[in-house]
C-alpha cells in the first residue's frame, strides 16, 4: 500500500519541478542580471527608468540612488533599482 501513496505524490512533484524550471529559475536569473546591471552603473551611462524617463547618469550615490539628467540643467534623483535599461554604456577611463 505504500507504493500507492507515493504514486499519488508523483504528479505533484512533477508539477513543482516544471514550475521551478519554467518560472522560478528564469525569474531568479533575470533578477541577478538586473542587480549586476544596476551595480555597474557609472557616470555618463544613458538609462531608462521604470517611469519612462530617459536620461544620462550624472552622479552615482552610495545610498542606492543616482542623479539622472533628463534635460539640459534638469537633474532628477532616481532609486537605482527603478532603472530598467542601460542604453549606452560609457567606457572606463584609462589610467
Amino acid at each position: 500500500m505504500q507504493g500507492g501513496a507515493f504514486a499519488q505524490f508523483i504528479p505533484l512533484i512533477l508539477i513543482f519541478a516544471i514550475m521551478y524550471f519554467l518560472l522560478i529559475r528564469p525569474q531568479q536569473k533575470k533578477l541577478k542580471e538586473h542587480q549586476a546591471m544596476v551595480e555597474a552603473l557609472r557616470r555618463g551611462d544613458e538609462v531608462i527608468t521604470a517611469g519612462g524617463l530617459v536620461g544620462k547618469v550624472t552622479k552615482v550615490r552610495d545610498n542606492g540612488e543616482v542623479d539622472v539628467e533628463v534635460a539640459k540643467g534638469v537633474n532628477v534623483r532616481v532609486i537605482k533599482s527603478t532603472i530598467t535599461t542601460v542604453l549606452n554604456k560609457t567606457e572606463p577611463a584609462n589610467s
